[in-house]
């Protein structure tokens, strides 16, 4: 039978080019490598190998596994499988929804307003809320939130060692960021909306999809 997707195997030849120019990048244990020339090569194979796994979770789901099963092996819920690697139909259009993430520092702006909210730098973190969540997320929300969270898992300790999951939703850039408490994890959620602006933020327990 006929390969049905032929760039699935020229992507993966081209994955095995990649690695191995990288391990010749290293160089030998006399003549140390080009560090940036390394890390520009590691960076060839990163993005090969996300065509590749999306290329091989497509073909998974063609063969009729669930996300469920996707998700259970990678290591995450079937939603956040989904969210990464499905594909979903605009019920306005009825055109597939454009998944690219166009804000380029959206983690790091996400990073920079959740660690003003928690530290309580409310005046530098409304600068980037839109006019909802301005008017909805008071002194008082704030309060009872961060209250909520620390009843459930103590004093908060710092980010998680995990990197933040960047993602788009809709219209909607999302990203949850691992937050360490003295007795356990949490994750923050920060929502842009297409100016760019905050269009929401949650503090959720890390189960939560």
């Amino acid at each position: 039978m006929p390969d049905p997707s032929p760039s699935l195997s020229a992507l993966s030849a081209l994955l095995a080019e990649q690695g191995t120019a990288l391990a010749a990048s290293l160089g030998s244990p006399v003549i140390p490598p080009a560090y940036l020339d390394l890390v520009r090569c590691a960076q060839d194979v990163d993005v090969l190998a996300g065509q590749v796994l999306t290329l091989c979770v497509q073909r998974c789901r063609d063969a009729g596994h669930t996300w469920q099963e996707i998700g259970d092996l990678l290591g995450v819920t079937r939603q956040a499988a989904f969210q990464r690697f499905g594909k979903t139909i605009d019920p306005r259009t009825g055109d597939p929804m454009d998944k690219t993430v166009h804000m380029a520092d959206a983690a790091e702006r996400a990073i920079q307003v959740v660690t003003d909210v928690l530290e309580g730098r409310m005046a530098e973190a409304r600068r980037s809320f839109n006019a909802e969540v301005l008017a909805a997320f008071t002194d008082e929300v704030r309060g009872t939130s961060l209250a909520s969270v620390a009843g459930l898992v103590g004093t908060f300790e710092g980010l998680g060692e995990q990197a933040p999951f960047v993602r788009r939703i809709g219209d909607h850039t999302v990203v949850d960021i691992p937050l360490r408490y003295e007795a356990g994890g949490m994750k923050a959620r920060v929502a842009f909306d297409a100016d760019e602006k905050v269009a929401g933020i949650f503090f959720l327990t890390p189960e939560t999809p």
